[in-house]
């Protein structure tokens, strides 16, 4: 395989990565977070002590950390081209994300987890939590986009 198609071979996985996670992060923000929100305290703390578990799989670990892992690789191998400032971008974004959610979503994870009144830890998890959420699916969605100009530029317009 060339060095051009590999390199467009990284920067296709690397936007693939990217959707994905931006696709979960934005199904928790318009979907589980305000069904949760229906919840009673006890149902709420439960519920997500579970997705907390669950989503500690090898599936998601391999969007997440690949996400952050490719686009790294594809803006190292595409500096200097038509696309290298879209995919540095792209890094730039999903690595603010993926900060976002080491040091904001996880510690509010791992609180939760703690025991306690189900009332006094979601009133502490539930707004934080949400509202960290949000940055980060807007973060990982501006990277996918700046992933998906990068995958067209230097192309000749159709």
């Amino acid at each position: 395989m060339s060095e051009k198609r590999s390199s467009r071979a990284l920067l296709g996985a690397a936007t693939v990565a990217t959707g994905l996670i931006a696709g979960v992060f934005y199904a928790f923000a318009c979907a589980v977070m305000p069904a949760l929100d229906r919840s009673d305290d006890r149902t709420y703390v439960d519920v997500m002590r579970d997705i907390n578990v669950v989503i500690q799989n090898p599936v998601f670990f391999l969007g997440f950390l690949g996400a952050l892992a490719l686009t790294g690789m594809s803006a190292w191998r595409l500096r200097g081209t038509a696309g290298g400032r879209w995919v540095a971008a792209a890094l730039a974004a999903y690595g603010l994300a993926f900060l976002v959610t080491v040091v904001f979503n996880i510690p509010l994870n791992d609180a939760l987890a703690a025991k306690g009144d189900p009332a006094a830890l979601r009133e502490h998890f539930e707004n934080p939590w949400v509202a960290w959420n949000v940055v980060r699916a807007v973060l990982s969605t501006a990277a996918l986009a700046c992933l998906v100009r990068a995958l067209t530029a230097g192309r000749p317009a159709a």
